[in-house]
């Protein structure tokens, strides 16, 4: 019995023992593999150049076209008033809504008969008054000769001189009456004050009408204007033509050529016209000022079936600027977020560069002398790009190649990517 005890005891420590022999051994064999494993070889990976579409710089003369939103009004708006009642007995073709008159034209006519009667009763009374003028006259004539018969002088009295005053003053309150009766009359048509177009028309054949009814909104048509916002920016690069005290309404200069645009349906037409005046004060809630364009005969037909700027339409402008002389004009994609540019050097390698930007629109923006005539701009949008890269440049067909690299293979294209 105690031989069989102590082999179970000896049973009980191998199995305790033989499972850390096992993990010792374990380690120690790793640690062995660990310590004689061979040393790996790190390579860089290959420089790959991109290849990027890119423009020689040149120097030009840049016109700076200034663009402006507005409406189109009419130079001159009226409202037709008759200046005497009565009943509306003519009304004119052209006397409807969009209809065209000439200067003078009888738009509509008030009956006539009533002022027709006025007239002649004051023809009468003046017939009357000259009557009782010249026999006054030939009463006063008759008493002087009494008088020089006599051998005296007549007296201012005798010679009916208050007479005569009183037919005179008489005769001319007639013939005032009779001035007024021929214009009561005349105003019996409606003429019209300038050439225009019916905006709004508010009476017909058949209506009475008293002073003081609006008969109809008008509107000249010789030219229209629109009026134009400027930006203090904006105002920079365009000439105006201003007024200045003790000059009248003379302006300094004739004021610049603006392009007028207009969407009808899907074709854009345009006009042209000029800045006549600038208004007198900044609007203080935009800070802009509103400078006003005139295009002459608007109405007129228009080359390739061009229709009418119409009164109330929402047109653009492009004013034409100052003339920026000696400028650098680069795409406007080629501006990076925070004013700034990549070129290409002799090397190929992109450099960035920070430039101040003259003037910018949604196509081209015009820089200053931090370019120089004959570098070359990089004008490909790239997602990521670092100053130092090489790259392969395509310049006006002709290829630049980048730095050495003999590892690099085929050139992939840039992805093009949105910048601003």
């Amino acid at each position: 019995s105690f031989r069989k005890s102590g082999i179970f005891m000896i049973r009980n420590k191998l199995k305790i023992l033989l499972p850390i022999a096992v993990v010792v051994v374990a380690i120690l064999a790793g640690r062995a593999i660990i310590s004689s494993k061979p040393e790996a070889q790190r390579m860089a990976p290959p420089v790959v150049p991109l290849s990027v579409d890119a423009t020689r710089l040149v120097k030009t003369d840049y016109q700076v076209m200034v663009t402006a939103d507005g409406t189109v009004r009419p130079r001159t708006t009226s409202t037709l008033i008759p200046q005497v009642p009565g009943r509306v007995i003519q009304v004119s073709p052209s006397f409807r809504e969009g209809g065209f008159f000439e200067r003078g034209d009888v738009l509509l006519r008030i009956e006539p008969r009533d002022f027709e009667l006025a007239l002649a009763s004051a023809e009468a009374q003046v017939a009357q008054a000259s009557a009782a003028m010249e026999q006054e006259l030939a009463l006063a004539e008759v008493v002087k000769g009494d008088w020089e018969s006599l051998g005296k002088k007549a007296p201012d009295l005798g010679l009916r001189k208050p007479q005569i005053a009183a037919a005179r003053a008489a005769l001319l309150s007639a013939q005032a009456q009779l001035e007024r009766a021929r214009t009561d009359l005349d105003r019996t048509k409606i003429r019209a004050p300038y050439a225009g177009r019916v905006l709004e028309q508010n009476v017909d054949i058949g209506q009475f009408v008293s002073v003081g009814t609006m008969l109809a909104k008008i509107y000249a048509i010789d030219y229209v204007e629109i009026r134009l916002p400027l930006s203090n920016r904006q105002l920079e690069y365009v000439q105006l033509p201003e007024r200045y005290r003790n000059e009248g309404n003379v302006t300094n200069q004739e004021g610049p050529a603006v392009t007028i645009e207009a969407v009808v349906g899907r074709t854009t037409y345009s006009w042209e016209g000029r800045i006549v005046r600038a208004e007198g004060s900044i609007d203080t809630q935009s800070r802009q000022l509103y400078v006003v364009a005139q295009v002459d005969d608007p109405y007129s037909r228009g080359p390739e079936g061009r229709p009418p700027l119409r009164i109330g339409q929402f047109v653009q402008a492009r004013i034409h600027g100052k003339v920026l002389e000696g400028v650098i004009v680069i795409p406007r994609p080629a501006l990076r977020e925070g004013g700034e540019v990549l070129l290409v050097d002799e090397e190929g390698i992109l450099r960035r560069r920070l430039v101040s930007v003259l003037w910018s629109d949604a196509d081209q923006v015009v820089v200053d002398d931090s370019l120089s005539e004959g570098e070359i701009l990089a004008v490909t949008s790239l997602s990521v790009s670092a100053s130092g890269s090489p790259v392969v440049a395509t310049v006006d067909g002709e290829v630049l190649n980048a730095g050495s690299n003999p590892g690099a293979g085929p050139t992939p294209r840039a992805a093009p990517a949105v910048t601003n």
